[in-house]
């Protein structure tokens, strides 16, 4: 009896052996997913080579459009840094204008011409690159192209209107440099009626 039921014992984990097997084998199948048709692999790939395509021709876009504005506004910094020439230059002609020693010298008209000569050229160089004055005296305070710096009461005109430009402001090829330093009128305060 012995023997038989080592037999036994030997037979039974055999068998145990072949039911796992072939739970392990349904398991396999059932982890793995369906296979394609050649005509759903086909429109898979085709949508991503759609979609690859789609983004090679926004990048290439986005590369034109950066050399684009490298171009165009490559020497903003430059353009904006020196606009303080313009300012030193007209600082220069009211200082010699308003100096005593140099009011009685014949030549100060000679010295203020030859320096306004050198404003012009150099105004005409911006002019050339884009850069230009912005224009504000009488016009509606706009805080995308003026700076407020101070307030005029002014009874005759409405309220917001640039009566005073301190600085001028400039734009180069429609983006903004420097804005304008301006004064700005206010409402006059009502005075009170006397009793």
């Amino acid at each position: 009896m012995k023997k038989s039921e080592k037999n036994n014992k030997q037979e039974e984990p055999m068998h145990d052996v072949n039911n796992k097997d072939k739970e392990n084998v349904d398991d396999k199948n059932a982890e793995l997913p369906e296979e394609k048709t050649f005509e759903e692999k086909f429109l898979a790939t085709q949508d991503k080579l759609l979609r690859t395509m789609a983004e090679m021709e926004n990048q290439r876009r986005r590369s034109e459009k950066e050399k684009n504005d490298a171009f165009e506004f490559g020497g903003f910094n430059f353009a904006a840094e020196s606009l303080s020439l313009i300012d030193n230059i007209d600082r220069a002609v009211v200082s010699f204008k308003n100096d005593e020693n140099l009011k009685d010298k014949k030549d100060l008209d000679k010295i203020i011409s030859s320096i306004e000569i050198v404003k012009k050229d150099l105004i005409s160089i911006f002019k050339k690159n884009g850069v230009e004055a912005i224009e504000c005296i009488n016009k509606k305070f706009d805080p995308n192209f003026h700076q407020a710096m101070l307030e005029v009461e002014d009874a005759e005109k409405e309220p917001g209107i640039v009566v005073q430009e301190i600085q001028k402001g400039y734009m180069m090829k429609g983006r903004l440099l420097r804005p304008s330093m301006v004064g700005v009128t206010k409402k006059a305060p009502e005075k009170a009626e006397k009793k």
